[in-house]
């Protein structure tokens, strides 16, 4: 199916920024939008709760106007916009998806190095999500947890290198740790 009129007057009025045009394509999409979240998700055996689909549908929303609407911008015409916008949402969906499982894998990773000890190793697939996780904590606690899991230094070692008691470091990974599974539990 080809780009309608009143499709093809919708992207004009929201480049425009019309009064009105972004609530309108919003109306019209909306619906869309979160059928291909579900689907998509569904279709990765994926579980998601509403408030996951209400997030993914705003970054859908949040990716569309970046830019000066550049995903906007960038459509030819040469599909229906529904078609395109399918398109764009199941590729935001699907990185997303996969953002998660790689935050999920980071976060079991920290938990049974919690449980086992420390070797400083992880999947440098997983090691970017660790890292953004820990650098979500306070400061004195990131360096500390870094040091002992991403470095594999010591007790002794943190102790000296930081100033602080080395039996302060334990207490500290432990309430580190806690925080790292709230902060990095996703919604549902």
């Amino acid at each position: 199916m080809a780009l309608t009129q009143i499709d093809r007057e919708l992207i004009e009025h929201c480049l425009q920024r019309k009064p009105a045009a972004w609530q309108a394509f919003a109306d019209r999409f909306t619906g869309l939008f979160v059928h291909v979240i579900r689907h998509t998700a569904e279709c990765r055996s994926v579980n998601l709760s509403q408030a996951d689909v209400d997030d993914l549908a705003a970054e859908v929303f949040t990716a569309i106007v970046a830019n000066d609407f550049r995903i906007l911008k960038h459509f030819r015409g040469k599909s229906s916009l529904a078609a395109y916008l399918t398109v764009v949402t199941r590729r935001i969906t699907i990185h997303a998806l996969i953002d998660r499982r790689k935050l999920q894998q980071a976060q079991a990773e920290l938990a049974e190095m919690a449980v086992n000890g420390h070797n400083g190793e992880f999947t440098l697939e997983n090691r970017d999500h660790v890292e953004t996780l820990i650098a979500r904590l306070p400061r004195e606690e990131a360096r500390i947890v870094q040091a002992y899991h991403l470095e594999g230094k010591s007790y002794r070692e943190i102790s000296s290198q930081f100033g602080i008691p080395e039996n302060s470091i334990g207490p500290v990974l432990s309430r580190a740790r806690e925080q790292l599974r709230k902060l990095g539990t996703p919604a549902g």
